[in-house]
């Protein structure tokens, strides 16, 4: 794959993730990163890691390694629009430097982020941990 930018890093639907999580057996290859800050509130998808984009910068590193056998990392904020594909793109880097390759991981977007996920799925006990649907009720702006 060519270096990929924010704009054309791939995405995946909420329907789609939800579906591999899901799925029987729950799947042990797929690892999904909520990099929201002060707006982590109202819930978050069940198993997700939380891993606030202020702290990425010295936490990437880990994080790599200790991801290195996931097969898919979705990464995350309230909207996926800058936050998430930026944390991505990061991560995707990184992953390039200290293996040397950055193959072999799908490294996605969640489209539309924490907001479209909850519009679903926020009350799916099975797919959302932690939901308030006050903060999501009028339309939470972060």
């Amino acid at each position: 794959m060519t270096e990929p930018t924010i704009s054309n890093l791939p995405r995946i639907t909420p329907q789609t993730l939800s579906g591999l999580l899901l799925s029987q057996p729950a799947p042990k290859d797929i690892a999904v990163i909520d990099v929201r800050t002060t707006d982590h509130v109202g819930g978050h998808i069940r198993d997700s890691m939380h891993v606030p984009s202020d702290t990425l910068d010295h936490r990437i590193p880990a994080l790599v390694r200790e991801l290195e056998g996931k097969k898919t990392v979705v990464f995350h904020c309230t909207m996926s629009q800058h936050r998430g594909p930026g944390a991505a793109l990061q991560y995707w880097r990184e992953r390039r430097r200290m293996l040397g390759e950055a193959g072999g991981q799908e490294v996605v977007v969640l489209e539309g982020g924490f907001m479209r996920w909850q519009e679903k799925y926020g009350k799916d006990e099975r797919l959302t941990e932690a939901y308030a649907e006050d903060i999501w009720a009028d339309g939470y702006d972060g």
